[in-house]
Order: C-alpha cells, then structure tokens, then sequence
C-alpha cells in the first residue's frame, strides 16, 4: 500500500462542511473527528452531521471517535457510512468485540493510542485490526505542536505489525506538516491525517499533493 493523505475537516469551514470537502479532491481518505466533550475537552460533531457529509460526497470518511463508550456507539457510524471507523483503546470496553463488530458492518476496524498509551499490551490483537492510529498530540484540539517522543511508538508498531506479517495501516495524527511528516514516514507511517496544514493552505488540495510526495520520498529513502 502506498502513503494516504487523510485531512482532518476539524480546521476546516465547519459551516461549510460540503464545500470544504470539495476542496481537497485528491485526498485518500476524509478524516471526521467525532468529540463527546467527556472523553476529550472539546465538542465537534456528531451521527446527523456525519450521516449528511457522507452523502455530500464521494470521498471515503475515515472516522475518529474520541467518545466515552464506543462500544455502544461506533457501530451506527459504520452503519452511516464510514469507510474506516476508529475508536481509542483507552476508551472500549471490548476492543476485539467491538472491532470484529465494525467488520461486520463492512468498515474498517481501527484503534487510536494516545501518547501515553504504550503499544506493546496490545500487540496480540493487532490482527484484528485493519489500522493502528499513534495519536502525535493530545487528542482534542487540531493546530497542536507534533510530539517528537511518539516517533519511537511509531517505530515499534511497525515492527510489531510487520513481525506479524499483517497488512495494518499504521496511522499518525497531530502535527502533520511539511516539517514533520518525513520523520513519520521514515519511522513507518503510511497513512496521515493533517487538518491544519491542509486547510489553512492557500490551495488545501496542492498541500495534499505535497504532503503525499514528501511521505513517499521520505518512505523510499528510509
């Protein structure tokens, strides 16, 4: 699988949801973070909003839910659409269930770690997933400073999921620019989520592209 460029529409015009999409049309995916205000400080969207971007457009939803109780609730946006559906393990209850579940309902099954969340306790059910998010920041904000000390968490889930022979997309989120996406690339990241550095482009789909061909660069040299 080749590099995935995934912008977050968290720093894009959210009363012009639709447009802002339409904006970024050579992305691989459309990252959607879905904040309950309980399990991060911050409150975005939600089911109705994503159910109506999904029929907006034609690009697939990636969605991150930073929510209590994902078990209950990640299912419906998988249900709504969602290509990839992404819940944080601090958070499930039942994370292979849940995950098998997503499956089920034809999406992707994805699992978040914040910084702190060590990769090494979860490494038997990494089969059960279909992509591993390192969160590079505190989920909760877009525009936050990359956090250098999860480039090593980066470099271990590699080696576990390639030591495992899987076809896991390891994902990172938080921070991703021009400055800082190479070290993710080179420590084995192939998919990336950028919100600020999209939107707040002058062209978010010419910062796309870019994005794209430093990660590719960075990936073939490493």
């Amino acid at each position: 699988m080749g590099i995935q460029i995934t912008p977050s529409v968290l720093n894009a015009d959210l009363s012009r949801l639709a447009d802002e999409v339409a904006r970024i049309p050579s992305s691989d995916w459309v990252h959607v973070d879905v904040m309950d205000n309980h399990f991060v400080p911050n409150l975005t969207i939600g089911l109705p909003v994503f159910e109506s971007l999904a029929r907006a457009t034609d690009l697939p939803l990636d969605a991150h839910l930073m929510i209590e109780d994902p078990d209950r609730w990640a299912p419906a946006y998988a249900e709504a659409g969602a290509g990839s559906v992404t819940f944080h393990a601090e958070a499930a209850k039942a994370p292979v269930r849940l995950a098998r579940e997503l499956r089920a309902k034809g999406a992707r099954a994805s699992m978040a770690l914040k910084p702190a969340t060590g990769i090494e306790q979860y490494a038997d059910m990494l089969g059960e997933l279909d992509m591993l998010l390192v969160m590079t920041v505190e989920p909760g904000f877009g525009g936050q400073k990359f956090l250098d000390l999860c480039l090593p968490k980066i470099r271990r889930a590699r080696e576990l999921i390639s030591a495992a022979g899987l076809e896991v997309w390891l994902q990172v989120d938080g921070g991703v620019s021009l400055e800082t996406i190479e070290r993710c690339a080179e420590a084995g990241a192939d998919v990336f989520v950028a919100g600020s550095a999209v939107f707040s482009a002058e062209h978010p789909d010419d910062m796309v592209n870019a994005l794209r061909d430093k990660a590719t660069a960075a990936r073939q040299n490493a």
